[in-house]
């Protein structure tokens, strides 16, 4: 099966790491992945201003996006390998 991993693709193996770590009830996976997400560091860079809220609710939905798979662009390898680790593990 382990080999079989690779064939996939990273929606599937999405699916299947959040299927895994949700009946694990593991947290620290989906903690781990989301610090790795390009919309969570945009979120971290933000200063807290009030002129910043706007950017910071396009920050999260970027982020949501990603977490569902949608628009990982140059994250997308890091995402992948990310899977398969905790698939594998």
């Amino acid at each position: 099966m382990t080999d079989d991993l690779d064939e996939l693709t990273t929606e599937e193996l999405r699916r299947r790491a959040f299927d895994k770590a949700q009946g694990k009830y593991d947290l620290h996976f989906f903690w781990d992945l989301t610090k790795h997400l390009r919309g969570a560091r945009a979120i971290a860079a933000e200063d807290g201003s009030g002129g910043g809220i706007t950017g910071s609710l396009a920050e999260l939905v970027d982020l949501t996006r990603e977490l569902m798979g949608k628009g990982l662009g140059d994250d997308e390898p890091l995402v992948r390998a990310r899977f398969l680790e905790y698939l594998r593990g």
